[in-house]
């Protein structure tokens, strides 16, 4: 029953009250059937809606949700639907005001993994690209993992250069990280697949047309001046 409550709320595109009950009872869900992959997927979905909700996302924060998700991914990683909806959760948490940063560097690895999982499926690249950056925003990653965060960003950016949305998500984060170190500058020069700068102009020329991405671009440039890099 609940399954099938779940997928005809999404296939109907019902709109979920934001009660503190309803998003309880989609974490037990996720508890309780964990090992159930179709029923997991809606959940899923459903709670990467939900999430959006300031009131939802603080309640996930009180339940502990960040577990369960990573938990999740780590068991269903080939699985794009889950992949997206559960880094969706993960950029609404970040950005909540009730975000605990200890909790969500644990989440680094495993958003990482995903991208590396799905770049070449440009929905889910999205969504991965859209949580390192908001966990970038909180300062989530240790500067150890500033080098391979920076490789597969430009690896996400490289396979899908045609996304508008995934390009402002990489070139968000790629900023970020340049506000905490100058290790993604030197491997944006350096990147052994090919300039990460020419890369830049490459999708900025793609994109002539669209100027949020052009102004997006061009701010990362511009983070990149204070290193002398360019």
């Amino acid at each position: 029953l609940l399954k099938y409550l779940l997928l005809t709320a999404l296939e109907q595109d019902v709109v979920v009250p934001l009660d503190e009950n309803v998003t309880s009872s989609l974490v037990e869900t996720l508890r309780k059937h964990s090992h159930n992959q179709e029923l997991i997927t809606s959940a899923c979905r459903l709670l990467m809606l939900i999430a959006t909700s300031e009131i939802a996302a603080e309640y996930l924060w009180e339940v502990g949700i960040i577990p369960d998700l990573l938990s999740i991914v780590r068991e269903f990683l080939p699985n794009g639907k889950i992949c997206l909806s559960c880094c969706g959760v993960v950029w609404s948490l970040a950005v909540s005001e009730s975000a605990d940063q200890a909790l969500l560097r644990s989440a680094v690895p495993v958003t990482a993994a995903v991208l590396q999982e799905h770049l070449q499926h440009g929905a889910v690249a999205e969504s991965a690209c859209s949580a390192l950056w908001a966990l970038s925003l909180q300062g989530c990653l240790s500067e150890d993992e500033f080098e391979p965060t920076t490789v597969l960003l430009l690896d996400a950016l490289r396979e899908n250069p045609g996304r508008a949305v995934l390009v402002k998500n990489v070139c968000l984060a790629l900023a970020s990280l340049l506000r905490l170190s100058e290790i993604p500058a030197l491997r944006l020069v350096t990147d052994s697949n090919g300039s990460g700068i020419n890369l830049l102009t490459d999708t900025c020329h793609l994109h002539f047309h669209d100027p949020q991405v052009v102004e997006t671009i061009c701010m990362l440039m511009n983070e990149m001046v204070q290193y002398g890099e360019m």
